[in-house]
């Protein structure tokens, strides 16, 4: 039988260049994209009209930032999606090939940000698990000096973003890929945890990192935008978008995870 075809909408770049103006993104303004292609519609384009169309509605002398996070650059003993044989583990550590920003490619957050991630002028930072890619004037000033022992913390680009008065823009995507919320995870009491990982000069190093979890962060966020009125929330392309500053969500995440999700314990 033939393949149907797609029921749609038929979405293109300039209508959602046209819907993320109408949601309230702003020219010259720096943006943090969490994004799924597959919940805006049939787009013309594809990833890459998505990013043409919100570099558009930022305009030149805005930022565009994503998350290219590489968590298969870890120790093979926490897989578990899916796990492999423990007689494994020692090959596997030992040959890992090492994080480069200009080749290693995101795993994990979708195809918008590994289109970000290889578009013209884009910088990326260097955590080798959960780097970073920004297009944008402010692009080198977010990213740079993102530490190799704070993944999401105050030496990352979510605290640049904060202090910057930078937004979230969550197009099609739950609260649970907010990664703004990790950054408050650094700000209350957490446990610590041993991160294993390959170094460039090809050996396998491990650090001790702040224990992250994305676990009940979408109740966190059902709390924060019903307590919250700086949420807003609009149709982009077939997709349901949030918009909402990353200080705000930062500070109601320090509050709620410390009353509803304590995890003061070593683990």
């Amino acid at each position: 039988m033939p393949t149907p075809p797609p029921t749609g909408p038929l979405v293109t770049r300039d209508a959602l260049a046209q819907q993320l103006h109408q949601l309230g993104v702003k020219t010259g303004e720096t943006l943090l994209a969490h994004t799924s292609l597959s919940s805006l519609g049939w787009v013309n384009g594809g990833a890459v009209a998505v990013v043409q169309a919100l570099l558009d509605a930022l305009g030149p002398d805005g930022t565009l930032v994503v998350p290219t996070q590489t968590g298969d650059l870890s120790d093979p003993a926490v897989w578990g999606n899916p796990p492999v044989p423990e007689e494994w583990w020692a090959t596997i550590r030992a040959t890992m090939p090492s994080y480069d920003p200009r080749t290693t490619p995101a795993r994990g957050v979708g195809v918008i940000p590994e289109t970000v991630r290889n578009w013209p002028g884009a910088l990326r930072s260097a955590h080798p698990q959960t780097s970073f890619s920004a297009v944008g004037p402010r692009a080198a000033e977010i990213l740079d000096g993102h530490a190799p022992d704070c993944r999401l913390g105050e030496r990352s680009p979510l605290a640049r973003l904060e202090k910057l008065h930078a937004r979230v823009l969550m197009l099609g995507t739950g609260y649970a890929t907010c990664t703004s919320f990790h950054l408050a995870e650094y700000r209350i009491p957490s446990p610590r945890v041993r991160v294993g990982r390959p170094t460039a000069g090809g050996g396998w190093e491990e650090v001790t990192e702040v224990a992250i979890t994305s676990d009940r962060f979408d109740e966190l966020g059902y709390d924060f935008e019903r307590d919250r009125p700086v949420v807003v929330r609009g149709p982009v392309g077939a997709a349901e978008a949030r918009l909402f500053p990353v200080a705000e969500a930062v500070a109601y995440a320090e509050r709620w995870l410390a009353v509803h999700r304590p995890r003061e314990k070593e683990i």
